[in-house]
């Protein structure tokens, strides 16, 4: 019953963190580290799957819309730019795998990228706060942004939603909700594949030995949560800044880094 517990408050962790500006993978990571329990890497992936999927339902009408009007000009030229950011993901994802890079298993690292990430948020936000008000996703938008993802996925407490909703603000995307979108909508196919990947690996490792209880519990939970967690933010965003999810990284990390015990 106690692990059953610790499953769900994954799961609700991470379907709150996944699409805020926070880090959903910093925040398993500590999660675990300070008493929940470490889990497996298929265990991460699949709740993370969960609140893709929620996030797949919110913007179902547009993902509907882009593909069954392809044919519109603005429609093709769009989800040509979601193709090129996901491939240009995917691509260096996979040469960083070749290369050995793994995601580390402290948490020193972690709170150094929240703090790190939580400056760069406010700074971002007042650089794209002088630009003109600009909705239109451009060719680099939409290379920084997948470039972005690979970035965050490297080093985790970065997070991947703030990493790609501000490169597309600074890169010509100054409009939040129109950044957001991009970005989120990016993460869709991304995290399938991370999700499918993880999959077959462990699979081809012969380690299809999950608690699949557990996984099917976290990945319910995130879903419910991420769905409700994204349905405020978007709303929120559209007369708010991120300045307090940048505000709560840098608090975050500096207490991780003051009071962590030794070798967390």
């Amino acid at each position: 019953m106690s692990d059953l517990i610790n499953v769900i408050l994954l799961g609700i962790i991470e379907g709150i963190t996944e699409f805020l500006p926070i880090s959903s993978t910093g925040h398993l990571l500590i999660a675990e580290k300070f008493g929940l329990g470490e889990r497996s890497d298929l265990f991460n992936v699949g709740i993370q799957a969960g609140a893709i999927l929620a996030v797949t339902f919110i913007y179902w009408s547009r993902i509907w819309q882009l593909f069954t009007q392809w044919r519109d000009p603005a429609n093709r030229d769009y989800l040509a730019k979601l193709t090129v950011a996901f491939l240009i993901t995917a691509v260096l994802g996979f040469i960083a795998v070749k290369l050995g890079f793994k995601l580390p298993e402290a948490v020193t690292p972690v709170a150094w990228a929240l703090v790190i990430g939580g400056i760069w948020m406010l700074a971002a936000e007042r650089l794209a706060a002088r630009q003109p008000d600009r909705t239109e996703v451009t060719w680099r938008v939409a290379i920084l942004v997948g470039v972005a993802q690979m970035v965050a996925g490297i080093f985790p407490g970065t997070s991947r939603s703030a990493a790609t909703i501000f490169t597309a603000m600074l890169a010509g995307t100054s409009n939040r909700a129109a950044a957001t979108e991009f970005a989120f909508l990016v993460g869709i196919p991304t995290m399938y594949a991370a999700s499918g990947y993880e999959l077959l690996k462990v699979a081809k490792e012969g380690g299809l030995h999950e608690d699949w209880t557990a996984l099917i519990v976290g990945f319910i939970v995130s879903g419910v949560v991420g769905f409700v967690a994204v349905k405020w933010l978007l709303g929120y965003i559209r007369s708010h800044r991120f300045t307090p999810f940048a505000i709560y990284r840098i608090a975050l990390g500096l207490a991780l880094l003051v009071f962590m015990p030794a070798g967390a």
